[in-house]
C-alpha cells in the first residue's frame, strides 16, 4: 500500500482576545447641526490578562471608547467583541449581565454612592452580581489598604481613599476587564502613583485585563502597551519596557 500523505502540522491557534475592536465609528448629531464624529475607524485589539495605557487630549475619543467598550454606548458602524462576546447581539438584558458579571470601572471621581459606607459600596458590586459572601467586600478593602475603615463614608475619606475603595469594588468580583477613565485624574502625583501600583498589581495578580484612558504619562509605567487617540483615531505608541512581561500573547493592538 502507498504511503499516507502526511498532513501539515497545525499551527497552534491563536487565543481569542478579551477586547476586539473592528472598524469602529461613533457619530454624534447635536441640536440638529453637523455630525461630530468621536471615532473614526478604530481598531483594536487586547489580548486577556494585558495591561492597556489609552492616551489623548480631552475630546480625543477615549471616554467614548471606553463607554462603547462598556456597552453603555452603541457604535454607528463597526464591531465590538467583549470577554467572547459581540456587544451588538447581546441586547440590552446581555449588555446589562455583563457588566454586573464580567466587567469591572475605575472613575476619575471615584462615583462612590456618598449614602453608603465603604464596605456597602464594594458590597453593592457583588449583590448586583449575585453574590452575597460578605467577607468577599472586607477582604478586598483589606487588599486596597482600607482594613478598619469599612464604616466609614465617602466625605470622611481622602481622595486617594476614595479610589481604593473604587478599585475594590471594582475587583471584588473577579472581573475579566477592567475599564478605567482617568483613575488618577483627580489626585495628586504622589497618590496617583500609589492608586496605579495598587490597580496594576491586582490586575497583574490575578491575570485581569486592563485599560486606563489617561492624560497622565505615568500610567504609560504600568501598562504592557500604550496606544493613543488623536482626533478619533487610535494609533499604537509602543510597548513599556517596565510592565511587560514575558509571555504575552502576539497579536494584541492595532490592527492593520
Amino acid at each position: 500500500m502507498p504511503d499516507s500523505p502526511i498532513s501539515p502540522p497545525i499551527p497552534p491557534s491563536r487565543p481569542a482576545p478579551a477586547i476586539r475592536v473592528v472598524d469602529v465609528w461613533k457619530e454624534y448629531v447635536q441640536d440638529g447641526r453637523e455630525a461630530v464624529c468621536a471615532l473614526r475607524g478604530a481598531h483594536m485589539e487586547v489580548a486577556k490578562g494585558e495591561i492597556v495605557a489609552l492616551f489623548g487630549k480631552s475630546g480625543s475619543g477615549k471616554t467614548t471608547l471606553l463607554n462603547l467598550l462598556a456597552g453603555l454606548d452603541r457604535p454607528t458602524k463597526g464591531t465590538i467583541e467583549v470577554d467572547g462576546g459581540d456587544l451588538s447581539a447581546m441586547g440590552e438584558k446581555g449588555l446589562v449581565r455583563l457588566r454586573r458579571l464580567r466587567l469591572g470601572f475605575v472613575f476619575q471621581f471615584f462615583n462612590l454612592l456618598p449614602t453608603l459606607t465603604a464596605f456597602e459600596n464594594v458590597y453593592l458590586s457583588l449583590e448586583l452580581a449575585g453574590i452575597t459572601d460578605a467577607s468577599r467586600a472586607s477582604a478586598a478593602l483589606t487588599d486596597v489598604g482600607l482594613a478598619g475603615k469599612e464604616a466609614r463614608y465617602p466625605h470622611e475619606l481622602s481622595g486617594g481613599e476614595q479610589q481604593r475603595v473604587a478599585i475594590a469594588r471594582a475587583i471584588v468580583k473577579a472581573p475579566a476587564i477592567i475599564l478605567a477613565d482617568e483613575p488618577t485624574g483627580n489626585l495628586d502625583s504622589r497618590t496617583g502613583e500609589q492608586v496605579l501600583e495598587l490597580l496594576h498589581g491586582r490586575c497583574r495578580a490575578s491575570g485581569t485585563t486592563l485599560v486606563m484612558a489617561s492624560h497622565s504619562a505615568a500610567t504609560g509605567r504600568h501598562a504592557d502597551r500604550i496606544l493613543r487617540m488623536e482626533d478619533g483615531v487610535l494609533v499604537e505608541e509602543g510597548r513599556s519596557g517596565i510592565a511587560g512581561r514575558p509571555g504575552l500573547p502576539h497579536g494584541g493592538g492595532v490592527l492593520p
